[in-house]
């Protein structure tokens, strides 16, 4: 338990809640000992079934302190100067602003901007440049210099004072991150000087720097190396609070820019390019470290609460709110316990990056509303609240709100004593309950208010038959149909969570009907619940897997189970439990709706498209060059060779699957399905990609999950075999055929051994071996029973393993006469040796598709076996463009139409 201490403050004191940023209080307050608690009966439940601090002192008093201090104040009636005890942990001393890291990137990228119009507008610059020029002549000299010599001096001394000032006010921390920010801008503006000099563009060194009057020979910096840290510094200090300062600066920082560029030693771009880094910089120090917290804290809370009528006598943190909105109970003199919510900008932050990626995601139905300020929270929260106690809904009643200073505001709402339905164990969860809450959402409805925010922590159980609603902040007014319909979805999700869909959908229409549960159907989709429940569906989905999995393990071991009724099993413990939700309401109102309703404007699949193509594309572009293929001297009789055995692989691993599956499938589908592989590979290693979208395939095909996996996991381990025993025979024949050569000898050796060290390697390491095991074991389940299968039509095992041996094959002759077109000599059984070792040590690099360390690896094996560098390196490039990239856009092609066709 955290341990906590009182801080006592004069109540009568005229104390508001300032900003802590403007430093800390003329005199600290004073820290008394912890008092011994109180008795039990002099407290009383909260929301969340944690206890109000009693007469004598909040709970946790007189427990052991593990080192947190908390923070605490207070203050009740003037006239008896009495003091009030707040207990809470002691608030982080920083905090990670995501709009900070927003201001950041806009930084950075404005920086590539200028230097991309560097670079482009050459033109525009050079006029702008000479336009100054010759304007500034017109300047009057005296002027020039005076204004020159004031503000190099005033762009240090001001920054100067102001950090006296606010040192000798006790607020260093800000003082230490402007100066961090400083440095830190001095550095990246001498890292960008020698980039310019040295290495840049001549375009980009002639916009951000030109020759200084008088004739000098040495440019001009690109970057202010003074300029740049003090724009960092009175960025990272932060002056919002501070106007006087703040214009003071900036006048200071304008006129030694003007200064500089009447007197023909900066550029435009280059002012520019100095303010972008200052506060880039000064950003992202901020962002790193954490900005100073200025959340309120309960002081803060008390002397408000003092303001608005109330006379409270204790208070301590009670758990937070959904969105990290803080929570206080509060007991008063005179009246009710209070249960109070603090929203500041600080929370409104918070998860800042889900909300947009929800919003750019989702249609606006189905995300909630962040307000754009913290007046517009405290606005939309305080109608909610009001709304729904005029509709009859049972919910706490707010009596009271009030700003706490600029940046925070209080709402104030009477207690309601329960627990929340995350705190019952589920058979406490009665039907009474149920009703109850059911009867609050109905009576929220009938008035279009959407709580929006249905889960375990929303309700509240008060006794064994009734419930209340809480945390209604997010909710809508006037809602839509669609909205409420998703309302609907969302609690019997939370129910059946606990209960088993079965009760969930019972106790609905016992006080919805048939046709409002109905209507939620088409909304039951883990994109339209919110994000615990979409964990908890998660999670739960996969306990009952591998409960099952493991349950059937034991059986069909023990006999009591065959391995398809183990299958069976596992299929129907696979069934998620949004579809069984499904299936009870489709029992009470078979008429309903099955198609889901579009909640998605743009799908994870389409965006994953996107960024696949362009990545591909880009490295197309990067990696194979023209000059590298050095196609003038390529043998366009092997090439055609080399094209001709890459597309027989699709072919081969058609087979190679087929083979290994009892039922029967269309074979153009199949070898369609091979080269949606292609495109897949661009996202995922070789290997699992090509795992997921044969199961996928043999799923949508009517084979049952349990068998589809066995069915992969046979043709797995077949090729496994293969491969090792094409690996030795190959290596036997490479041996016997050198006559002397020590390059392919070397060859096969290196391979072999490799193979071994990593077996060696995996059977040594417990952590490697256990995963390896525990992977393969759970790939290959079911696998020697579908063996079985398979031995009674032998057509079946002389496909899949003509397959298996026909797909290395084609790939060697692939990579062989490659080889042969670009002049390489080496035997077909040594190609062999080098692609079965090389390919499988690169693809043990779990990149997408094994880019970069498939081509180390074979250029290098060639090398190794004396094909010339100059013959190796555009050999490899042909061998992977024919076989990896040329294939992806008719991949592409077929993922689509295979997953229109529902055959993906």
């Amino acid at each position: 338990m955290t341990g906590t201490a009182d801080v006592n403050v004069d109540k009568g004191s005229d104390e508001s809640a300032t900003d802590r940023s403007a430093g800390p209080d003329p005199e600290p307050p004073t820290v008394s000992p912890p008092r011994q608690p109180a008795g039990k009966d002099d407290r009383a439940p909260d929301a969340h079934g944690a206890e109000a601090p009693g007469p004598d002192g909040p709970p946790g008093d007189g427990q052991e302190n593990d080192g947190h201090v908390g923070d605490g104040a207070a203050a009740v009636d003037e006239p008896t100067g009495e003091f009030v005890a707040v207990d809470e942990p002691l608030l982080a001393a920083r905090a990670h602003r995501p709009t900070d890291l927003l201001r950041f990137l806009a930084g950075v990228l404005g920086i590539i901007a200028v230097f991309v119009l560097a670079q482009v507008a050459v033109s525009t610059t050079t006029g702008i440049e000479t336009d100054i020029s010759s304007n500034a002549d017109k300047v009057p000299s005296v002027l020039s210099t005076i204004a020159a010599l004031v503000s190099s001096v005033a762009v240090l001394a001001v920054p100067l004072a102001f950090a006296v000032e606010r040192l000798i006010k006790r607020d260093g921390l800000r003082v230490a991150d402007g100066v961090l920010a400083s440095v830190l801008a001095y550095g990246v503006s001498l890292g960008i000087d020698w980039w310019v000099a040295a290495g840049a563009p001549p375009a980009i060194r002639d916009a951000l720097t030109q020759l200084p009057p008088g004739g000098g020979k040495t440019l001009t910096d690109p970057v202010h190396g003074y300029l740049a840290p003090v724009i960092a510094y009175m960025t990272a200090v932060g002056m919002s609070s501070r106007p006087r300062w703040r214009v003071a600066l900036w006048v200071v920082v304008v006129l030694s820019g003007v200064t500089e560029l009447i007197s023909g030693y900066t550029t435009p771009l280059s002012l520019l390019l100095t303010v972008l880094i200052g506060w880039s910089v000064a950003y992202g120090t901020l962002y790193a470290i954490g900005s100073p917290n200025i959340r309120p804290t309960g002081k803060h809370l008390l002397i408000g609460l003092r303001k608005v009528g109330f006379t409270p006598s204790g208070a301590h943190r009670a758990p937070d709110a959904p969105g990290e909105t803080r929570r206080y109970l509060v007991t008063q003199t005179d009246g009710p316990l209070l249960d109070v919510h603090v929203i500041d900008r600080e929370q409104q932050a918070s998860g800042f990056f889900y909300r947009a990626w929800r919003r750019i995601r989702l249609r606006s139905v189905a995300v909630r509303r962040s307000p754009q300020s913290l007046r517009q929270a405290l606005e939309q929260e305080a109608l909610i609240a009001y709304a729904a106690a005029a509709s009859g809904a049972r919910a706490p009643q707010l009596v009271a709100t009030s700003e706490l200073g600029p940046d925070a505001a209080i709402l104030v709402y009477e207690n309601v004593a329960g627990r929340t339905l995350d705190e019952l164990a589920d058979d406490e969860i009665t039907d009474q309950v149920m009703v109850s809450l059911w009867d609050s959402v109905q009576a929220l409805h009938e008035r279009r208010i959407a709580h929006r925010r249905l889960t375990g922590e929303s309700l509240l159980v008060v006794d064994e038959k009734s419930g209340a609603l809480v945390n209604l902040s997010g909710g809508d007014i006037a809602a839509g149909d669609l909205t409420l319909r998703i309302d609907v979805a969302q609690l019997l999700t939370t129910f059946a969570l606990r209960v088993g869909p079965a009760r969930s959908v019972a106790v609905a229409n016992l006080v919805l009907g048939a046709d409002r549960v109905a209507a939620s159907l088409p909304l039951l989709q883990p994109v339209g619940m919110s994000r615990s429940t979409r964990v908890d569906l998660q999670r739960m989905t996969k306990e009952r897997k591998a409960a099952a999995r493991a349950l059937a393990l034991e059986q069909v071991a023990a006999g009591e189970r065959t391995q398809q009724q183990a299958e069976e099993d596992i299929a129907v413990a696979g069934e998620d439990l949004l579809s069984r939700i499904r299936g009870q309401i489709l029992q009470i109102a078979p008429e309903a709706p099955l198609a889901p309703a579009r909640l998605e404007r743009l799908k994870p699949k389409t965006l994953i498209t996107v960024i696949a193509l362009t990545f591909a594309a880009y490295l197309a572009l990067t990696t194979i060059q023209p000059a590298q293929l050095k196609l003038s001297q390529m043998d366009w009789g092997w090439a055609s060779v080399a094209l001709a055995a890459a597309a027989v692989t699709y072919g081969a691993a058609a087979m190679s699957l087929t083979g290994f599956v009892p039922e029967r499938l269309p074979f153009r589908r199949t070898v369609a399905a091979q080269l949606a592989g292609s495109f897949v590979k661009l996202v995922a290693p070789a290997a699992i990609g090509g795992i997921a979208l044969n199961t996928r395939y043999l799923q949508k095909a009517g084979i049952r999950p349990g068998q589809a996996v066995a069915s992969v996991g046979a043709s797995q381990l077949a090729g496994l075999a293969g491969h090792l025993l094409l690996l030795f025979s190959f290596g036997l024949v490479t041996g016997s055929q050198t006559n002397g050569d020590l390059g392919a000898s070397r060859a096969v050796i290196i391979g072999v051994l490799s193979a071994s060290v990593l077996g060696l390697v995996i059977a040594a390491v417990a952590p490697l071996r256990r995963f390896v095991v525990t992977r393969v074991r759970s790939l290959f389940f079911g696998v020697v029973p579908r063996m079985l299968d398979l031995m009674q039509t032998p057509t079946k095992l002389v496909t899949g393993f003509g397959g298996i041996l026909l797909l290395t094959l084609s790939f060697t002759a692939c990579l062989y006469a490659s080889v042969r077109a670009f002049g390489g000599e080496m035997t077909y059984s040594a190609v062999a040796v080098v692609f079965l070792t090389a390919n499988a040590a690169g693809s043990a690099i779990p990149t997408p598709g094994g880019i970069g360390p498939v081509e180390i690896a074979l250029i290098g094996a060639l090398t190794v076996g004396n094909v010339p560098p100059s013959a190796a390196t555009p050999a490899v490039f042909l061998y992977r463009l024919l076989t990896f990239w040329l294939p992806v856009l008719p991949g592409w092609i077929s993922y689509n139409l295979l997953q229109r066709r529902g055959a993906l």
